[in-house]
């Protein structure tokens, strides 16, 4: 009964300890065979587990023998126990009629079994329970006597919790639970595990992992279960992959396998607990894509649209798609969209033309058919093709909805079959339009394409064709907004009086917007010339626009002859009109007036962003001069625009000291102006922000390079000109250039013919005399007659109907210009004469014979004038008597 008895063996000494009997250390019955031996087991048996004890009874009834097993089980020393009546020793008071009746029944010889409460010390209460087994003997002398087994009742109970427990846990588990021996194969296995794998759990005893596994994952789980059982390090969800019977899908578990031990610590197996994770594999791979496609729409995000280029943006969406969505992928655009038509013809049916504007591929060099149904052979970038009506790529287009189309073997292309496994064709919309179609195709041994990857691909093409249509917009926009620009500059070699004109204009790139740069050149009375140079801030074409509607306004403003200064005060009124908010100002005029701290702009209320750009593009800069051939001098005025440079004969560029101004638009100051006199050989330049100044350099340094460049400039004008922009840094392509560079040299004395007329009579006949002999000095005898009769109404009016000294100036040039000056500040105002009226005519008759008339204002009255064509000897004038009897 000691923790030191034996059991039987082989005679060659193997038993269970060395593996060679089965788990439990139990010899098998082939090995009980021939002489046994005794072979003294290690501590840990089921005995020593359990608690089993023993002590004997004399015949007399009192205790004879005691085990040290009992002493310690229970707790009682020997000393208290031999000698004694049990009954009398351990049995509590209450029990020991009982207990004296049934140990006489045991002397008698009869077996008996029960629970007996114990004190565990004499003179103790009863502290204990004994289940005791009492076997009735006999002594050397033939009496009666009893050998008594004594099991703690606590440990039986808790062998049989355990059991139900382990039980309830093995039998009811929701994992698939296994205990393999230490041969590897399956001791028992619980009813989960035979569910999967089906039949009853009697079944697998005996079993290996080939048995239910396939044999890569069967030979895995053998390494590790051998693993497991020779170290004790225990494996945590190691993934097996295998199929249950009957089911088509595989199944993914994660096991893990510990070594389990008997009450002596020798391994006596491995458990294996299996939980089947084909569902939560399966989520993770569903969130791992979610996260990867919402990864690639935000790169795509991040990335697509940052050009306005259409190839730029196919060829950005391709770079996101491959190959962290597909293998392969390509984009077509309709054909008439890319050469700007409105409705390209066909596209309704997806037989237009398209050309293929970008490819991409992980698993070739070269473009393949990737679909059923595409133009024989490859198509290549920036190739025109079309897809058959009955083509899934054409049904695409046609629909507006994308198609998945499976791969396929191929006679003509047997690449095909060996590299694309399956194709999505999505359709590019936009704004309920079809610009395009991109496939995108995965190669042989890729996951093929799902509901996900199809939404995915939906959105990605629909990213990119709202891209591609923008900048498409924005092309037609750019063009337009060019066209307009373009016909709104004055023509290549414009002409002026006493001054050389050389111009040059000089577009952003196309990944800029257009500006609104312009430049103007306009031909005033007298010979004189107005130079205009303005910038429009902002750009696209409401920027060209509002340089348009600038720019008329100026020519119109210029040719009422008034002084720089009120041109730009008109202007800037004009300005402030068509960038109003419908009050009459500009939002931008207050708030730029209330940046300056004005009570007026503190109170101003906060506009729509919308309405603010709106009126923004009507600021503007601009310089206004008018040079005067005659005197050599010119009149400045400037409205927030860089001053213009002058470079003198010898000299070096200066920086003309022309006050600033504020912006046009921005209204509530008036503007200078300064005269400076201009010597003849004197270089003039006026020019926009584009030429000085960019991001890589600051505006000074800008300056200070034109200014050089200005400085040597001392051949022909349009030399000078094309060497200056080829000085300056003009292929940053950021803004709009505009350059006017004039070339003095005024009108000789010899073509200015300038008299003083005293306010009288004889006066008339003064004039025609002396524009008769003035003009036969220059040889223009044709022009006698016509000059004599209009100066002579010229005269007249002024003695009509002004006042003072008359001043009369013949001027020669490209055309003969007479001026008749008076110091009256009434305009003449042209009417229709009755044909009873005497008078009343004159005016008709000068707007008949010349070939143009006009008044303006001067500082001490008004100047009248008229023009007339020089002779070509093609045409010929019309004569003065006719015109006069015309009339009538």
């Amino acid at each position: 009964m000691s923790s030191g008895g034996a059991e039987p063996a082989q005679a060659d000494g193997r038993g269970g300890a060395d593996g060679s009997g089965d788990p439990g250390g139990r010899p098998h019955a082939r090995e009980l065979q021939g002489p046994p031996v005794w072979q003294s087991s290690r501590p840990g048996s089921i005995y020593d587990y359990i608690r089993v004890a023993s002590f004997s009874l004399g015949p007399d009834g009192r205790i004879d023998q005691w085990s040290e097993r009992a002493e310690h089980m229970l707790d009682i020393p020997a000393r208290y126990a031999l000698g004694k009546d049990p009954v009398e020793a351990f049995v509590p008071r209450e029990l020991r009629a009982t207990g004296r009746r049934k140990v006489s029944e045991i002397l008698d010889g009869r077996e008996w079994t029960g629970l007996v409460p114990y004190r565990r010390e004499e003179g103790s209460d009863a502290d204990g329970l004994a289940e005791i087994y009492v076997m009735p003997s006999r002594d050397e002398n033939g009496e009666r006597a009893a050998v008594c087994l004594v099991v703690d009742v606590r440990a039986l109970r808790g062998i049989e919790t355990d059991l139900a427990a382990s039980q309830a846990v093995f039998g009811q588990s929701p994992m698939g639970f296994t205990l393999f021996g230490t041969d590897l194969k399956l001791l028992r296995v619980n009813e989960r595990f035979a569910t999967v794998f089906g039949g009853p759990a009697s079944k697998y005893r005996g079993c290996g992992p080939h048995d239910f596994l396939p044999r890569s994952e069967a030979e895995r789980m053998t390494v590790a279960l051998r693993r497991v059982l020779e170290t004790g390090e225990p494996v945590t969800e190691m993934q097996l992959v295998g199929m249950a019977p009957g089911e088509e899908d595989r199944r993914r578990w994660s096991v893990s396998l510990y070594r389990l031990h008997g009450a002596s610590g020798r391994p006596i197996g491995v458990a294996a607990l299996a939980a089947d994770v084909t569902g939560r594999r399966r989520a993770e791979r569903e969130a791992a894509s979610a996260r990867r496609n919402l990864a690639l729409l935000n790169e795509a995000g991040a990335r697509i649209g940052n050009s306005l280029d259409l190839e730029t943006t196919a060829r950005t969406l391709l770079d996101v798609a491959v190959p962290q969505f597909c293998d392969l992928a390509s984009v077509d655009l309709y054909q008439g969209l890319l050469a700007g038509d409105e409705a390209p013809p066909g596209m309704s049916d997806g037989s237009a033309e398209l050309r293929r504007v970008a490819f991409a591929s992980a698993v070739s060099d070269a473009p393949l058919p990737t679909a059923p149904g595409d133009a024989p052979g490859p198509v290549a970038v920036g190739a025109v093709h079309r897809y058959p009506f009955n083509s899934p790529c054409a049904g695409a287009l046609r629909t507006a909805h994308a198609q998945i189309i499976p791969g396929r073997e191929s006679d003509e292309g047997p690449e095909l079959g060996a590299v694309v496994q399956s194709t999505l064709a999505v359709p590019m919309v936009a704004r309920d339009t079809v610009v395009g179609l991109v496939q995108f195709s995965r190669a042989k041994g890729s996951e093929p394409f799902g509901e996900r990857d199809t939404a995915l691909a939906v959105e990605l093409a629909a990213r990119a064709a709202v891209c591609i249509d923008n900048a498409r917009l924005y092309r037609r926009e750019h063009e337009r907004a060019l066209i307009l620009q373009r016909s709104l500059l004055p023509p290549g070699d414009p002409e002026a009086a006493g001054l050389d004109i050389a111009c040059r204009y000089l577009p952003g790139t196309t990944a800029t917007e257009v500006g609104g740069d312009w430049f103007d050149v306009i031909e005033l009375p007298g010979h004189r010339t107005a130079l205009v140079v303005g910038d429009v801030m902002g750009r696209g074409l409401r920027a060209a626009v509002a340089m348009g509607e600038l720019r008329t306004a100026v020519r119109t403003l210029a040719l009422l002859d008034l002084e720089p200064a009120e041109v730009l005060s008109a202007l800037d009124e004009i300005a402030r009109g068509l960038g109003g908010d419908g009050e009459g100002r500009s939002s931008s005029a207050r708030s730029a007036r209330g940046r300056s701290g004005s009570a007026e702009g503190a109170g101003e209320p906060r506009r729509s962003a919308r309405t603010a750009d709106l009126s923004e593009v009507y600021l503007a800069t601009c310089v206004y001069a008018v040079y005067d051939p005659i005197t050599r001098r010119c009149t400045f005025a400037n409205a927030g625009h860089l001053p213009p440079v002058l470079v003198e004969d010898g000299e070096d560029a200066l920086l003309l000291d022309v006050p600033p101004g504020m912006p046009l638009g921005v209204g509530g100051e008036p503007f200078e102006e300064i005269e400076v006199e201009l010597p003849d050989g004197a270089l003039l330049a006026l020019y926009t922000d584009g030429l000085v100044e960019s991001r890589h350099h600051p505006l000074e340094e800008g300056l200070q390079a034109f200014r050089t460049a200005l400085s040597h400039a001392d051949r022909p004008l349009e030399d000078a000109c094309d060497q200056v922009l080829s000085a300056m840094d003009t292929s940053h392509g950021e803004d709009d250039i505009a350059l006017l560079m004039a070339r003095v040299h005024g009108l000789p004395k010899d073509a200015v013919g300038d008299w003083s007329l005293a306010p009288e009579a004889r006066s008339v006949a003064r004039a025609r005399e002396l524009a008769r002999d003035q003009l036969t000095d220059w040889g223009l005898q044709e022009l006698v007659d016509t000059t004599e009769l209009l100066v002579s109404e010229l005269v007249t009016n002024a003695l009509r109907h002004g006042h003072g000294e008359i001043r009369l100036r013949l001027l020669l040039d490209r055309t003969l210009v007479c001026e008749v000056w008076d110091a009256d500040l009434a305009q003449p105002r042209r009417r229709r004469a009755r044909d009873t009226d005497e008078g009343g005519r004159g005016l008709q008759l000068v707007g008949l014979l010349s070939q143009g008339w006009g008044s303006r204002r001067t500082p001490r009255g008004k100047t009248v004038w008229f023009e007339l064509a020089l002779p070509d000897g093609e045409s010929v004038a019309m004569d003065p008597a006719e015109a006069l009897l015309s009339l009538f």
